[in-house]
């Protein structure tokens, strides 16, 4: 049976059931009117209904508290346990597998998170640890354009050890880059003789609000010998550049390109439906053919039927019918920092084409979740269109996994991440230009495709082994949004 979905935006994830009414929420008990709960009880209600891990958290059972003059009373008792709502939903509610479930007291700041939107200076940047030390060094990775970075000097290859003077540990890095000052100064390093020291120079940045990033950051093509190659540098999947990323494929396929390498080392994941349309455009639009099945805890599964819970390829975008590349290959670079919907993208993809992976391995993040607010009678599922049903009385927003993703072969299990064909990390030593064709990943894709080895040495002297990224403190990062719903 053909299905057919729509392109959404990333702020309506309201699952492939997009009738609160086809839901059957469980009746509660309420806690005691008195009490100064309400953030909580919308909490301990919304993951005891949509959590992936609902039947492990033993206090999010169906039967933790009977609704009962007694059992209100333990319930009240329950949710003032923890002296704040954070504390509630990390120390009480979340299974201690989950790595990705997160919260907002403010889901208007998560929602343009999440269609990445953030507050940012345009430098993207990793965390690594000195050996045998505390201390830490950042590496530039890229500048998003017409951000403040992009008026200075800074660049990808850059490092830098301190902020404001102050050396970058494992213990204040968090303080001095992602809550500390708005405007901050970079101490910045070089790279001589194999080691990082600090040099006099300092760079000053400032975090602007709402910086929207375009996340096609590079597509190009080359003509390498004999071959004609399309490279595209893709680092988030955000569905408010669907029509822009279809673009690019076009120019792509306009160029004659017959084979693609796609850069998604430093996607940190982002909208299913846009994972689903890449696909879709890179090997085939066949709506017969399954892309993925979700699985998400007993309890919802069995109010799912496969027309709910089967997701296709595509075979429109926007209306406008998806010309595919129709390739067989597909060459694709990673690292530690790519996750979530950039691995979905790669195993959705392996049962139907050859996905030649190149670069380290994946995140392993395999679940996907979707945006709650305390609007029960929408199943607590954040709709713009119902902004206004939202309990004014409460802001928060929890955005905690809720299902698995498996593939048309039935495989999910990667929580160690994907291996890469060709295992090859960056060197801080040598990082090279994004986009130019020695770069070291993409020539490797390139010597790859053209199986001309040449001279060319790999050897990494300076592996980047990253313990953070610029991108932590995103809501987005290592996030899979379900955001696909039926007609």
């Amino acid at each position: 049976m053909k299905k057919k979905f729509l392109a959404i935006f990333i702020f309506c994830f309201v699952l492939s059931c997009s009738k609160d009414e086809d839901l059957t929420l469980p009746t509660t008990v309420d806690p005691d009117g008195s009490a100064d709960v309400e953030v909580q009880d919308f909490m301990w209600k919304a993951m005891n209904f949509w959590y992936f891990w609902q039947e492990n958290v033993d206090d999010l059972a169906d039967d933790r508290f009977e609704n009962t003059t007694e059992g209100r009373a333990e319930y009240t008792a329950f949710l003032d346990s923890e002296n704040d709502p954070a504390s509630f939903f990390v120390n009480k509610l979340q299974y201690i597998e989950d790595r990705f479930s997160f919260f907002n007291e403010d889901y208007r700041e998560l929602t343009n998170s999440l269609a990445g939107i953030s507050k940012s200076n345009g430098m993207e940047y990793g965390l690594v640890r000195f050996q045998d030390s505390e201390d830490l060094f950042g590496v530039v990775r890229y500048i998003i354009p017409n951000s403040n970075a992009a008026t200075t000097t800074i660049k990808r290859g850059d490092l830098f050890t301190g902020v404001d003077g102050q050396t970058l540990t494992l213990s204040n890095y968090q303080q001095l880059l992602f809550t500390g000052n708005d405007t901050y100064t970079l101490n910045m390093a070089e790279f001589v003789n194999g080691s990082v020291s600090p040099t006099e120079e300092e760079i000053e940045l400032t975090k602007e609000e709402a910086l929207a990033e375009n996340p096609i950051l590079i597509s190009k093509s080359f003509e390498i010998g004999g071959a004609n190659i399309g490279y595209v540098m893709y680092n988030q999947f955000t569905n408010e550049y669907d029509g822009q990323l279809y673009s690019a494929i076009q120019a792509l396929k306009s160029a004659g390109i017959t084979s693609l390498i796609l850069d998604l080392r430093y996607n940190p994941g982002g909208s299913v439906n846009t994972t689903r349309l890449l696909a879709s455009m890179i090997y085939d639009t066949n709506t017969s053919n399954l892309f993925l099945r979700k699985r998400y805890n007993d309890k919802l599964q069995a109010q799912f039927n496969d027309n709910q819970l089967e997701v296709y390829f595509a075979d429109k975008i926007d209306g406008e019918t998806i010309n595919s590349l129709g390739l067989d290959k597909l060459y694709v670079l990673t690292s530690a920092s790519s996750a979530s919907a950039s691995e979905l993208l790669i195993n959705s993809l392996e049962p139907y084409m050859d996905v030649i992976q190149i670069g380290d391995v994946t995140r392993g993040k395999n679940e996907f979740s979707t945006t709650l607010v305390d609007d029960r009678d929408n199943s607590y599922l954040y709709t713009p269109s119902r902004v206004n049903k939202i309990n004014p009385n409460n802001q928060w927003a929890i955005q905690p996994l809720i299902g698995r993703n498996e593939n048309a072969e039935g495989f999910f299990e990667y929580t160690n991440g994907l291996q890469p064909d060709i295992f090859l990390k960056e060197d801080y030593g040598n990082l090279g230009i994004l986009g130019d064709q020695n770069e070291p990943l993409l020539a490797r894709a390139i010597q790859e495709i053209t199986s001309e080895t040449g001279k060319r040495d790999f050897t990494v002297y300076n592996p980047i082994n990253i313990i953070g990224s610029s991108k932590m403190t995103n809501p987005m990062h290592n996030k899979m949004i379900d955001d696909t719903v039926y007609e």
